[in-house]
């Protein structure tokens, strides 16, 4: 008779292995819980790419490795995470999104074709080891050309975050049934000259500048900026939807708060538009971030 009940429950296991919804399944077996695997989730990947003079390699030279490497490296681990994350799937499942956007759209066309090149929708329809080799090979190549596009263009207008998130991010990086990941390569600070607002100890723009202007750069900052009130304007909410992984932050030298001063804008900002879940990284080296980058993408 035991048998028999372990038969049956073993029966129900593989039944709920083979249908129903994979991600709140549970299943006994002798009235102890076994965990049913869950089929990989669609993933909706977006990178935001900031390209202002913080990859200037003059500017901001920088004697280990320049800012703009730096980026090409974490693209290259992003995109290894997500072909890692399709070869874990049942071709008949694949519904996933990988694309490359910037604000606002650099005026060197060249640039604006390479990100065409770098927006993929792969799908049981098209879903083969030669489309994946042909992402990883596109991921590991393309954006070097847009950043070393850009050195040679040397025109830094600034890039605008801020109404990213206002006027596409939406639109562009959410998708119903995915999980929607934006991946925002910058130093932290935030400037475009067409889009500077403020609304009182609110504005749509962070630089070394303005921090020092709100005296910011002292030991009470953190109490200054919660009793005034400082931070970005939200420029929208109801993200709840969006997982935000923000890349390369480089707080200036000179002013041991700056770090933080940024960190506590980007939060502040972030969970007031209600982000379902964000983390903020420094400039580290891509070694060191492969491992961060992997497990922000693979988590369950």
């Amino acid at each position: 008779m035991r048998q028999y009940r372990l038969l049956v429950h073993l029966l129900i296991l593989i039944l709920l292995s083979c249908g129903g919804n994979p991600k709140e399944e549970k299943a006994t077996v002798e009235g102890k819980p076994v965990e049913v695997k869950k089929e990989p989730v669609n993933l909706n990947v977006s990178l935001l790419l900031d390209l202002s003079d913080r990859v200037d390699t003059v500017k901001y030279h920088n004697e280990t490795m320049e800012f703009y490497l730096r980026d090409v490296g974490y693209i290259e681990s992003i995109s290894n995470a997500f072909i890692n994350h399709l070869s874990l799937k049942k071709k008949r499942i694949i519904d996933d999104k990988i694309a490359l956007f910037f604000n606002p759209e650099p005026k060197n066309q060249r640039i604006n074709r390479i990100s065409e090149d770098l927006k993929f929708h792969i799908n049981r329809g098209n879903a083969t080891t030669e489309l994946f080799d042909n992402v990883k090979s596109v991921y590991s190549n393309k954006p070097k050309e847009i950043y070393e596009q850009t050195l040679e263009d040397n025109k830094y207008v600034g890039s605008d975050v801020w109404s990213f998130f206002k006027n596409k991010v939406k639109d562009f990086c959410i998708e119903e049934k995915s999980r929607n990941i934006l991946i925002i390569l910058t130093d932290g600070y935030l400037f475009h000259i067409d889009n500077i607002r403020d609304q009182e100890n609110l504005s749509t723009y962070l630089t070394p500048q303005s921090i020092k202007k709100n005296q910011l750069n002292q030991a009470d900052w953190e109490q200054k900026f919660n009793d005034k009130n400082y931070g970005f304007i939200p420029a929208t909410t109801e993200l709840n939807d969006l997982e935000v992984l923000v890349l390369g932050i480089n707080p200036a030298k000179g002013n041991v708060y700056e770090d933080d001063i940024i960190k506590a804008y980007w939060e502040n900002w972030f969970d007031k538009m209600e982000v379902g879940h964000y983390e903020l990284r420094n400039a580290d080296l891509p070694s060191d971030m492969d491992k961060i980058i992997r497990e922000f993408i693979l988590k369950d």
